[in-house]
């Protein structure tokens, strides 16, 4: 990594109020390159708190951008951080509106020129997309960084239809924890307690309504920009990686936006910005990469970037499993369209005679994180105990087969009960036997007709179902067998339905996967600059400005825990996401967070599946005798006929519990 301290413009930074049509004040912090000439302004509009919780990573790129020649924006959603306003759901349609009113604030600034950009990774990658398709007249270019076009099947509540346990119970508990973070006295004065009080009346747990609609439905479907691509207007520059999981949605956006204002690029990262150098690698100069795009689109200059090809993507090359990865090694290819004239669908046909699929429930331990952030326990381990709970159909590799895009399958199944799930890992096994996960997909049979739709399984009945892997890129070598693994349980990815313990029988006959498979040409004139950033935040007492400290003296505990009781049958996955630890900011600033996920299941039960997650955070100002806590519990529970849902907030100040409440909630399990 590259610390850049001298630019083309000297820069300062401002924190404002931007004003609503409502009168709520939404609170930004603006940096802008010292200059007489208005400027395009970019921005990045989220709910992660800019005075705390992402200043660090604000102060890499922001000031990065404007000593480049742009006002550079970040602002924190209503109801979030310092802005006024009520909370509300994610991605909620004010909260979209809001986004729109920024930009058309920011275009009528007299430091800016009338053109706007936005950008962000996640949420704010998110919001890009999804502004960007209500079309306001400033916004010209877009760069969206592991985002979703997909409310439903391509975010974290559900995956081919399935809920996603892991995901949906994590996510919404930690939305919860951090919407009942107080606003800051340093950047509201007094008026931060009334301020908190008004929000935390006003919260509800994001898992009562994302649990409410298991279908893709209309709830799903606003905001999901792949309901109408064309709606798109500005330029997008859509970038993700191959251990991120929403990666598909580079390749649907060079599929559907049209060529002269979409490019892809797809490399190995997890989620994360691909400059951060956080396992896998290897990292790239992407702020430079997005500054052509800016340029391009922003100032009209010609950068070359619309002549690089549609999608630029990374072939890894074959690697031993480990859960974590400093670099992949591997090339670029570029295609200069999607679907690739360079890929080709290969269909591999299953063989041997008809087999009872019937996992344990806790197939999926190895499974790794849903959403790898660069941890040291994030990436699946080897892949054999997992294979062991499945069943497996191999194919051997002649001769080097490179993978890019999503393979599928087709499989033949006979089901004795209505509901269930099919999972299918895609694996690399060397000879040594050691199995690693290249990709997988997951359909709830529920689901076999369509995300919009629950239709039982007639009991005795065979059917054919098919459904796409997520999407990758890869090589396997000669002397590699190619393995599918399918199985009836992946837990805690996956909650398993009602009566799944029973399995189904797969017919290899008339069963197939298939494999988009590349041209061995690769692209070496494909590079990208050194990482560079903008100097980091800085400040911090004791503790690195890029990062957390442990939170106490205490040996730090795993990441990844697997339990079995043995006599019991029980399994217990204890997760420490390692979000927490310590930091004190430049300005005074001390913030502690601690968070735990349990996910525990019987090994014969479906029904036993329970989830817990446990948050405590904690922001103290000591020079202003401010010192604040939120703890909050969520857990998941259910039976044959309904989810059983239980979340706690209790809030302090000065030691004194100022807000105490617990949500108790029955949601029938539809598709679910």
């Amino acid at each position: 990594m590259r610390i850049r301290t001298s630019f083309p413009y000297e820069t300062a930074h401002d924190d404002v109020r931007i004003p609503l049509p409502d009168g709520t004040l939404l609170y930004a912090r603006v940096w802008r390159p010292l200059t007489q000439e208005p400027v395009p302004a970019i921005l990045e509009y989220l709910p992660y708190r800019l005075t705390d919780w992402t200043a660090p990573r604000d102060w890499q790129r922001h000031p990065w951008y404007a000593g480049h020649g742009y006002a550079s924006v970040r602002v924190d959603v209503r109801g979030h951080g310092n802005s006024e306003g009520m909370p509300g759901d994610a991605y909620s349609a004010t909260e979209l509106a809001d986004g729109v009113e920024v930009v058309d604030w920011l275009a009528a600034q007299p430091w800016c020129d009338g053109r706007v950009g936005m950008f962000g990774i996640s949420w704010g990658g998110f919001d890009s997309l999804r502004i960007a398709a209500l079309a306001p007249e400033p916004l010209k270019a877009v760069v969206t960084v592991c985002a979703t076009d997909d409310r439903y099947d391509n975010d974290v509540h559900y995956k081919g239809g399935s809920v996603l346990a892991a995901d949906m119970h994590a996510w919404a508990a930690t939305m919860l924890a951090f919407v009942s973070r107080p606003p800051d006295p340093l950047h509201v004065g007094d008026a931060w307690r009334e301020m908190w009080l008004a929000r935390l009346d006003a919260v509800e747990p994001f898992v009562h309504t994302w649990l409410d609609h298991q279908a893709r439905d209309d709830y799903w479907r606003h905001g999901s920009v792949r309901e109408d691509y064309e709606a798109i207007g500005a330029a997008v520059l859509a970038v993700g990686g191959w251990h991120d999981p929403y990666r598909d949605t580079v390749l649907r956006l060079v599929e559907h936006l049209p060529a002269d204002r979409v490019r892809g690029i797809v490399g190995p990262w997890s989620h994360q910005y691909p400059d951060r150098g956080l396992p896998p690698g290897p990292a790239i100069g992407f702020l430079q990469e997005t500054l052509r795009w800016w340029d391009q689109h922003l100032k009209g200059v010609d950068t070359g970037v619309m002549r690089e090809p549609l999608l630029r993507a990374y072939i890894s090359d074959s690697h031993p499993p480990a859960t974590v990865h400093d670099t992949l090694p591997g090339r670029w290819v570029g295609e200069p369209a999607w679907p690739s004239p360079h890929v080709t669908t290969v269909a591999y046909g299953l063989q041997g005679a008809p087999v009872l699929v019937r996992s344990p429930q806790h197939t999926g331990v190895d499974a790794g994180r849903f959403l790898p952030l660069g941890n040291d326990a994030d990436l699946p381990p080897d892949q054999r105990e997992e294979d062991a709970r499945s069943a497996c159909f191999e194919f051997a590799v002649g001769e080097e087969t490179w993978v890019l895009g999503r393979p599928r399958v087709r499989l033949r199944l006979t089901s004795e009960v209505p509901r269930g799930q099919v999972v299918a890992r895609l694996c690399d096994v060397a000879p040594d036997g050691s199995s690693t996960l290249v990709t997988r997909g997951v359909l709830n049979l529920s689901a076999r007709h369509g995300r919009d739709r629950a239709v039982p399984w007639e009991p005795g009945a065979t059917q054919e179902v098919a459904f796409e892997l997520d999407g990758i890129g890869h090589a396997f070598p000669p002397g590699h067998r190619i393995r599918l693994a399918v199985s009836s349980a992946y837990w805690p990815w996956i909650w398993p339905q009602p009566g799944s313990q029973a399995g189904f029988t797969l017919e290899p006959a008339g069963s197939f996967l298939e494999l988009p498979v590349r041209a061995r040409e690769a692209a070496p004139d494909i590079t990208f600059e050194e990482p560079e950033q903008s100097g980091p935040l800085g400040g911090a007492r004791g503790v690195a400005a890029d990062g957390w400290s442990p939170a106490t003296l205490d040996e730090p505990r795993p990441e990844r825990l697997v339990v079995r009781d043995v006599a019991k049958g029980e399994w217990r996955l204890e997760v420490d996401p390692r979000y927490g630890g310590t930091r004190v900011y430049p300005d005074g600033l001390e913030v502690t967070e601690e968070a735990l996920e349990t996910y525990t299941i019987d090994e014969q039960d479906p029904l036993s599946a329970r989830t817990r997650s446990d948050w405590t955070i904690r922001l103290h100002r000591p020079e202003l005798a401010w010192d604040t806590t939120v703890r909050t519990r969520s857990e998941i529970t259910c039976d044959g006929t309904d989810f059983h849902t239980s979340d706690e907030v209790v809030c302090t100040a000065g030691g004194e519990v100022v807000f105490h409440r617990t949500w108790e909630k029955r949601i029938p399990r539809t598709a679910g």
